[in-house]
């Protein structure tokens, strides 16, 4: 029996990996568009879904990039997710030929509010759990659930008790 908290199970991603991992989710997501293989845009899932639909757009080179902002965390703690801003209506229309990209499905929750405005969309995740799995189409790699991902926009260097016993 241990006593350390779930999010102690850490996955650090350092930049270079997420970098790698966006390309790849990219390279996996080639052609699949229903435009001739085309995406019609990219939206990012903010704010962690930015930088791999950055990394995702220009790889594919897709110009048209939005954003929508859905707050379903406060600090490390999920709470109901709510959308806070909305991409242009005018590009999304029901989600038709729109790639709709996260860094990470967990629960599921934030992907199931936005697959209900937008059904016809492509989910797609650089990483996944077990629980959020159903809710995306193309994923890279699936973490166990009691993970605590560190994205490296979240941390800073610093000394780490090793993860069975001390020193």
């Amino acid at each position: 029996m241990t006593d350390r908290l779930p999010h102690e199970k850490g996955f650090h991603i350092s930049w270079d990996q997420i970098h790698r991992d966006a390309r790849a989710l990219a390279w996996r997501l080639d052609g699949k568009g229903p435009d001739d293989g085309a995406w019609k845009a990219v939206v990012g899932i903010t704010r962690g879904g930015m930088v791999p639909a950055m990394i995702v757009a220009r790889e594919l080179d897709i110009r048209v990039v939005d954003t929508i902002s859905v707050k379903s965390y406060d600090h490390q703690h999920q709470a109901e997710a709510k959308i806070i801003k909305s991409p242009q209506a005018e590009i999304m229309g029901d989600g038709e030929g729109i790639l709709i990209v996260d860094d990470l499905v967990d629960t599921g929750r934030t992907l199931e509010l936005v697959r209900k405005l937008y059904p016809k969309a492509h989910f797609a995740t650089v990483y996944a759990k077990p629980h959020g799995r159903p809710m995306v189409e193309t994923f890279i790699t699936e973490v166990s659930q009691d993970t605590w991902i560190f994205f490296p926009w979240d941390m800073a260097l610093q000394y780490v008790q090793p993860y069975r016993g001390k020193d």
